[in-house]
Formats: structure tokens, C-alpha cells, sequence
């Protein structure tokens, strides 16, 4: 049984580890509906999104991290899953990751295992704080599409300090 928990684990590092090397969604996006930041103060992570939405749905995404692996990752996996999904998509991925991350379980709204690697973010629950590197990511974004709904033009930066934000509002 270890050695297969260790197998696992190696296989969530060497994950993570692709995804930091080689961050998916790092590019430029032409007339961004969505421009907001992100930082974690404690890690010096540091986010930027630029999203362009056609309706309610995620069009294209830029994703800028700077920072630990597990925050780029994050980031990285969320280009992946981003594009082509709904606020309200995206809002109850986050929030089931949100769930997976603080307490080991989720809903059962959302199979992590079904989209693309989000699943190995369950390894950081290991290590409490790091849990806010790979949340930023999410937040950063939940906080962008609500300012999109709510009509909000100017970006603001958010954080993941306790009680600052929350990817489920």
C-alpha cells in the first residue's frame, strides 16, 4: 500500500513539475473583456488574467503566474480546463476545488478526475500552506467573472489571505 501511495506521489510531482516547466495559456489575448490580478503575499505568487468572453463562456484566456510550482500549476491546469465553459461552469469547478483542497471532499457537482489534471491538486491538501498557492489561481479568476457580471470595467487585485476571498461567492 506505501509503495503505491508513493507512486502516486511521484506521479502528482512529476504533473506539477510539467506544468511549472511548461505553463499552458501563457500567451496574449487580443481585446480582453477581463483583466484581473491576483497575489499571495505569504508565497509571492503573483497572477494576471486577460479573458475574453463571448456570452457567459470563457472564449480565450491568458494566464500570467509567477511563483511556486504549485501556484503556476494551478494556473496552468486552469487554462486547460477554462476555455469553453460557463461562469457558472467555472464557478462550481472552483468551488469543488476549493472543497477538495480544505477538506478532502467534494459534492460530487464536479469529477475532478474527468478534467484534465485538476485532480492532482488533491496532494497539496497534504500541505496546509501551500493549499492557498493552488487556490489563487481560482480565485483570481471567480473574482474577474464576477466583476464581468457586475459590470465592473477596472481590474482589482485579489488576494488569498484568510477572509479576503473566496473562488464561491
Amino acid at each position: 500500500m506505501l509503495e503505491k501511495e508513493n507512486d502516486l506521489g511521484e506521479l502528482y510531482r512529476e504533473i506539477i513539475l510539467d506544468h511549472y516547466r511548461s505553463p499552458r495559456g501563457h500567451k496574449h489575448v487580443d481585446h480582453p473583456d477581463i483583466v484581473n490580478k491576483g497575489q499571495n503575499p505569504v508565497c509571492g505568487d503573483e497572477i494576471e488574467m486577460h479573458v475574453r468572453m463571448r456570452e457567459d463562456v470563457i472564449e480565450d484566456l491568458g494566464v500570467y503566474c509567477t511563483g511556486c510550482a504549485i501556484s503556476v500549476a494551478s494556473g496552468s491546469m486552469l487554462a486547460e480546463v477554462a476555455k469553453g465553459k460557463s461562469i457558472s461552469e467555472l464557478k462550481t469547478i472552483a468551488g469543488a476545488i476549493k472543497q477538495m483542497l480544505t477538506t478532502g471532499e467534494t459534492d460530487g457537482s464536479v469529477k475532478l478526475s474527468e478534467l484534465s489534471d485538476l485532480e492532482v491538486l488533491e496532494g497539496v491538501r497534504d500541505f496546509p500552506v501551500r493549499i492557498k498557492c493552488a487556490l489563487l489561481a481560482w480565485v483570481t479568476l471567480v473574482e474577474g467573472l464576477e466583476q464581468y457580471q457586475n459590470g465592473e470595467p477596472e481590474p482589482r487585485v485579489s488576494s488569498t489571505e484568510a477572509g479576503e476571498s473566496s473562488p464561491e461567492k
